[in-house]
């Protein structure tokens, strides 16, 4: 038998993610929170999974018992306006850790994000890239 030596970008090319899973203590509260307080689209539950989708990635949310650990999951949620999300989000009771602010310039866009948590703590950032083509300290000279 031979083996056969590949480069790591020969035989691994992650394309995007497909799924998410996030596991939480109380299913139905769990899933009242996702689809009716964050606005995510049910797809379909089966057993202790329900499945929910955000553009092209299928979140699962999975249930646990207490004991386990939980809350280590962070997930960012990319939108148009971070300020009406988050005053949307708001006016829903929302427990947000932070308000909206600054993370990074970056040459053609400011990042801004707010994080929040679900009912079982875990941490949901909400993300905003405010495009800055017109920038003058990142103009190509």
């Amino acid at each position: 038998m031979s083996y056969q030596s590949h480069t790591p970008e020969s035989v691994v090319h992650f394309e995007k993610i497909g799924q998410i899973a996030v596991t939480v203590t109380d299913l139905a509260r769990a899933r009242d929170f996702y689809l009716n307080t964050l606005g995510m689209r049910f797809l379909f539950e089966t057993g202790p999974l329900v499945f929910f989708q955000c553009g092209d990635i299928r979140l699962m949310l999975s249930n646990t018992e207490a004991s386990q650990s939980r809350g280590g999951t962070v997930l960012y949620f990319k939108v148009e306006d971070i300020h009406v999300v988050y005053e949307a989000l708001k006016a829903r009771s929302v427990n947000f850790v932070d308000t909206p602010h600054l993370i990074a310039r970056m040459p053609d866009h400011d990042l801004w994000m707010v994080f929040l948590k679900d009912p079982d703590e875990n941490l949901i950032g909400v993300m905003c890239e405010i495009p800055q083509p017109d920038r003058p300290e990142f103009m190509p000279k």
